[in-house]
């Protein structure tokens, strides 16, 4: 018996057809989104990844460049970049080089660069040189220490500048600090100084000292005015209001020690202010 084979009209085949295109258009699309969506991803792993390495170079661009210890005969263009010094500065230094010369100290390194004494404090506690020529420095330091000191209140600024370690910026606000003060009292006064650098405290100190000392009015803190506190060097005008107020809420006269009592007063420097004062 055969089988009946099922017969379609004009209008059943073209719906037939049109069922099938659909199909095939929907798994179509499917395929579509589907790729879309890895395309997508793949991308957004990629720019992950991208920005990962970004980050890394912009952490390494910004990383603070660290001093290390180096002998300043070879600096190069980008070694001076570093340190914060100019075109010119270096120039000299390489015309110095080229002539098979070499630098042995701070000081000779800056005669020959011209570099300000603030770059060189900052940049010379990173010198390293031979220790041959640390050893000459050393035996010419004790030379040196034989030169008989010279008085603080008398002393120029050629004098200042010749003491090793002083540059034209250091003994400038030595002698503007004495102009201010009428005169030092105490080679200590040096230590108050506002940008003379530890280091050079101490090398002036050891060729220094005071022979004339000035003339001074010493200030009685129990009768003058609050104007005249206010000139007391070390002093200013907050600070004698505070002292004329504490002084009238008490009943005894002032002394030395009431100071250590007033709010912000310096006591670090007690010890220079009391040569200006009288109870």
């Amino acid at each position: 018996m055969k089988t009946k084979i099922p017969y379609f009209n004009k209008k059943q085949r073209f719906s037939i057809l049109i069922l099938i295109g659909m199909v095939v258009l929907l798994q179509v699309v499917i395929l579509m989104l589907k790729y879309n969506t890895k395309e997508n991803k793949s991308s957004f792993v990629v720019d992950t990844e991208v920005q990962r390495e970004i980050d890394s170079l912009k952490s390494v661009s910004l990383k603070k460049y660290e001093m290390q210890p180096f002998n300043p005969n070879y600096i190069n263009d980008e070694k001076a970049a570093k340190l914060g010094m100019n075109v010119e500065e270096v120039d000299r230094l390489s015309r110095f080089r080229a002539g098979g010369k070499f630098i042995n100290s701070a000081k000779e390194f800056q005669n020959v660069t011209n570099v300000s004494d603030e770059l060189l404090a900052k940049i010379s506690v990173y010198f390293k040189f031979p220790e041959w020529t640390q050893q000459k420095q050393r035996i010419d330091f004790k030379k040196e220490k034989v030169v008989k000191k010279v008085d603080l209140n008398t002393i120029t600024f050629d004098e200042l500048i010749a003491i090793n370690g002083i540059g034209n910026y250091f003994a400038n606000l030595v002698l503007s600090e004495r102009e201010q003060l009428k005169g030092f009292i105490s080679v200590d006064q040096l230590n108050y100084i506002k940008g003379l650098r530890p280091e050079a405290v101490h090398v002036l100190k050891q060729n220094v000292y005071i022979k004339s000392k000035p003339e001074i009015k010493k200030v009685n803190l129990n009768t003058a005015s609050k104007d005249e506190i206010a000139q007391i060097p070390y002093l200013n005008a907050r600070l004698a209001r505070e002292i004329v107020v504490f002084r009238s809420k008490k009943e005894e006269r002032l002394n030395i020690e009431d100071l250590e009592n007033i709010s912000s007063f310096p006591l670090d420097k007690l010890k220079i202010i009391r040569l200006y004062l009288d109870f």
